[in-house]
């Protein structure tokens, strides 16, 4: 039997090629770089440049541009987990006087603060830092454009305060409390917030001719936590494993599975994307994607991860613009996906039966609705209709006896299992309704009761 983690096909790997090909011939970059990871290891890289015999390989430096607040964000979510920050709260309680009203630390994490989305004038990707020294001047005169938690707008501005606030929190640069953080436990060697030999030098490509310029490559001082970053193929094909998984010297998996959670509405318009708590969200071709995009003059980047196929994909170019670089990680995902799909878990029974819970499972009703009630191998419920287009949910133990819902509809709702005196099942209550097991059993509570003359023809 074939596994996930073999070495992908050859005619695999060349479909990954030709794509970086096409991406650094089409759009017009001087190197481009990318790798797959699948089954919890790089499964591919490669590379293509214009210059011979000077081919970035996967610990090549390129810088990651907006894909630093991903790293941010984890820097964030770790002073929830200590229980040193309510997310909840204003950002005013840790950073008061910066004028950002009442937009909350999750609010600036899912950018649905309100926040202006750059500095003043002038540009603050190609001037330094230093003009900018203080919280006051990266915020200006007025940083809130939009209610708090009224639309999603995209704030690099936020991420400053993010990273403020954890200098605040922790007593210590940004910069240092990542290296200690984050970046040291997960072995992210090559991610530095200063570019390392070798990296790859940023260029600007004239739009209508074959022709190039250097870019500026500037600190940029407090907009650091928003796109400091320099990293590798690898080092971010390692990081999305973590993104993942978890690690537990750095965030538990049920944290970064929080991470990918959509935590503001779509834009109108584009109802295939959305955002996390630092991480873009994207749903293209059936697939859906979580991860970052990143550009800074000189460079762009993209980390796409898809769960559900355990493929990952980065890839980096030394270009201001050109290739469409969210679309080709995409499709590198994708190539790997459907060429080599995932190969299911051997299914196992259960290691113990829990009588009274396997007594529950099988056909239920809410009114006319039938639903499967279904015991999964790891103790949880799973309740979905048996046919399309009802609400179905997977569900979870709670010390009391009761269920919380995990996904869907009912998501954080509440099960219970509710007995007659007798101590048999009544019915199930699922946030108000009653499941019982044949439609509208007579001999069940259900809300509103049952008339006594039963169900009834058109005779009677």
């Amino acid at each position: 039997m074939t596994s996930h983690r073999e070495e992908l096909l050859p005619t695999t790997r060349r479909a990954l090629l030709h794509r970086l090909a096409r991406a650094q011939s089409e759009g017009r970059t001087p190197s481009f770089t990318a790798a797959v990871r699948r089954g919890g290891e790089m499964a591919w890289s490669g590379a293509r440049t214009c210059v011979e015999g000077e081919v970035p390989d996967a610990d090549t430096q390129y810088r990651i541009g907006s894909l630093t607040k991903t790293f941010t964000a984890v820097l964030v979510l770790r002073l929830r987990d200590e229980g040193l920050i309510d997310l909840d709260a204003p950002v005013e309680t840790y950073l008061p006087g910066t004028g950002t009203g009442g937009a909350t630390v999750f609010q600036l994490l899912s950018h649905g603060g309100g926040l202006a989305a750059e500095t003043p004038a002038p540009w603050w990707e190609r001037t330094p830092g230093t003009l900018r020294p203080t919280l006051a001047e990266v915020l200006g005169e007025e940083p809130v454009v939009h209610p708090a938690g009224h639309r999603y707008h995209y704030s690099n501005v936020g991420y400053t305060l993010l990273g403020s606030l954890v200098e605040a929190v922790r007593g210590m640069r940004w910069e240092d409390a990542l290296r200690r953080e984050v970046l040291e436990p997960l072995g992210l060697d090559r991610t530095t917030t200063r570019p390392e030999p070798p990296h790859a030098g940023g260029w600007a490509v004239h739009p209508w001719a074959d022709v190039m310029l250097p870019e500026p490559s500037e600190d940029l001082g407090l907009m650091e936590p928003a796109g400091q970053l320099w990293s590798t193929t690898n080092d971010l094909l390692a990081f999305a494993g973590f993104l993942v998984e978890g690690d537990s010297r750095v965030l538990q998996k049920s944290t970064v599975q929080e991470m990918r959670v959509p935590s503001v509405p779509a834009e109108v318009g584009d109802w295939s994307a959305t955002y996390g708590l630092g991480l873009q969200i994207v749903h293209r071709n059936d697939r859906t994607y979580f991860g970052h995009t990143g550009s800074l003059p000189g460079f762009l980047a993209c980390l796409w991860i898809s769960a559900e196929d355990d493929v990952a994909a980065v890839a980096l170019a030394n270009a201001t613009s050109g290739p469409p670089i969210a679309e080709i990680t995409a499709d590198l995902v994708r190539i790997v996906a459907e060429a080599e799909p995932r190969m299911p878990e051997p299914w196992r029974p259960a290691p113990e039966v829990d009588e009274a819970l396997l007594a529950l499972t099988g056909l239920w009703h809410w009114g006319t609705q039938a639903f499967l009630l279904r015991l999964t191998a790891d103790g949880g419920l799973e309740l979905r209709p048996v046919r399309a287009g009802g609400r179905g949910a997977a569900f979870r133990a709670r010390p009391d006896g009761s269920w919380q819902g995990l996904d869907g509809y009912y998501a954080g709702e509440t099960l219970r299992v509710v007995r007659r005196a007798d101590g048999t099942v009544d019915h199930l209550d699922l946030a108000s309704f009653a499941f019982t097991r044949t439609p509208y059993d007579p001999g069940s509570a259900v809300p509103g009761g049952v008339p006594e003359g039963g169900w009834q023809g058109l005779g009677r």
